[in-house]
């Protein structure tokens, strides 16, 4: 089976067509889902090839090659027919060529299991079909925009935004699974669970094809390759961070190799902004993007400086309790950039957004500044910090394993 490769082409990310974007009043994802980010993608992974091709010449003997590596520079209708694959053309996920590759060359695609993994992943859609249905008709986007609903005390003007995301995720929800269930239903990126298989990027651990039927039946598969959403982290992880890596996961696997390591800055903050401007331009040319994806670095900022000032000196006690304040303002936080990603309009947004006074904006400077007051920003902080979030993923990742 083939893998993955954190290839170095994300220069090639001015290339981008962006008549290809997928935009519209309800895109509702981070980023690109279209055949311009399969191309970014392919020229990375070509790219791979002839500095491989290069090494080896240079060493004068021939080695395995890397994981993930392709065979050979593809042609192009194999590039066109990779580019429209029926697969993830319509609502993704994003797949690598050389994920579409293994799907071709699957060696005994009869033993790769498709209905059980569909059942288990397809479940949860008809309740939060349900549910995004009573949301959106019990709390309607469209209310936000009539002069009434501004002389609705300040807590209903609050609430209103939460049940407003809460129906923007159900209805994402059922779209995304709906369309991981395209792609397991088509044998679509399975690989054996040994490859440990990530979003977006594939295996990656080396993992031989199966040499006969039996081989194959007998192996354990998963999709994780092309899993696009994880609702329980997505909704109970406790940074703001967090969340996105769980929210249109393979797009954010895309987005942090191509966008994010080419980011011109060196800190985290000012590579999440980069990162989330070009999101935002890839959505469309509504203000409502902007202005929502770019308060997130500040947010990311926020938590970072006092996270790393005040949870390190709490004990186990105190570090749960701050772990859920962490995460219900963390929730806030994505109800009030909602609001800017489904209203779209730069008046609509700012107007509902200074109806209840700019609240997280103002809250994410204050802990910006009370973090940086306390220590925060500084350099052992953030060191000590980003240690203690290592230990508890590590141990986190063990338990799940």
């Amino acid at each position: 089976m083939g893998g993955s490769s954190s290839g170095p082409g994300a220069h090639l990310v001015h290339l981008w067509p962006p008549h290809f974007a997928l935009s519209g009043h309800h895109s509702g994802d981070l980023g690109p889902h279209s055949g311009s980010a399969l191309l970014v993608s392919l020229a990375s992974e070509v790219q791979d090839l002839h500095l491989a091709q290069r090494k080896e010449m240079a060493s004068g003997f021939s080695k395995e090659p890397p994981l993930g590596l392709l065979p050979e520079v593809p042609s192009l209708m194999e590039t066109l027919s990779y580019s429209y694959c029926y697969v993830g053309i319509m609502t993704g996920p994003f797949f690598r060529y050389r994920t579409y590759l293994d799907w071709l060359e699957q060696p005994f695609p009869e033993s790769v299991p498709s209905l059980r993994p569909l059942l288990r992943r397809a479940w949860p859609a008809p309740l939060f079909g349900l549910l995004f249905l009573l949301s959106s008709h019990l709390f309607p986007l469209e209310a936000v925009r009539e002069d009434a609903f501004y002389a609705r005390p300040l807590p209903a003007r609050l609430f209103y935004m939460i049940p407003v995301f809460f129906a923007f995720r159900m209805r994402f929800y059922v779209a995304w699974i709906a369309a991981e269930c395209g792609c397991i239903a088509a044998g679509f990126g399975a690989y054996p669970v040994a490859a440990k298989a990530r979003a977006g990027a594939g295996p990656t651990l080396q993992c031989p094809p199966p040499s006969s039927p039996e081989k194959a039946a007998s192996l354990e598969y998963d999709y994780e390759t092309i899993r696009n959403i994880d609702c329980y982290s997505t909704d109970f992880c406790v940074r703001v961070r967090d969340g996105m890596r769980y929210w249109n996961m393979t797009v954010q696997w895309w987005l942090a190799q191509y966008i994010y390591k080419s980011s011109p800055a060196r800190s985290y903050v000012l590579r999440s902004a980069w990162t989330m401007l070009l999101s935002a331009y890839w959505h469309g040319l509504h203000p409502g993007y902007y202005l929502s994806f770019l308060t997130i670095p500040l947010c990311l900022a926020a938590e970072g400086s006092l996270e790393s000032a005040v949870r390190t000196r709490l004990g186990a006690r105190g570090q749960q309790v701050w772990d859920w304040v962490h995460w219900f303002l963390k929730m806030r936080a994505y109800d009030y950039m909602c609001m800017g990603f489904v209203l779209l309009s730069m008046g609509d947004t700012l107007r509902y957004w200074a109806s209840i006074y700019f609240c997280i904006h103002i809250l994410a400077l204050a802990c910006l500044g009370l973090g940086l007051a306390l220590g925060g920003g500084s350099p052992s902080r953030r060191k000590a910090a980003l240690q203690a979030q290592a230990s508890g993923l590590s141990q986190e990742k063990l338990r799940e394993e």
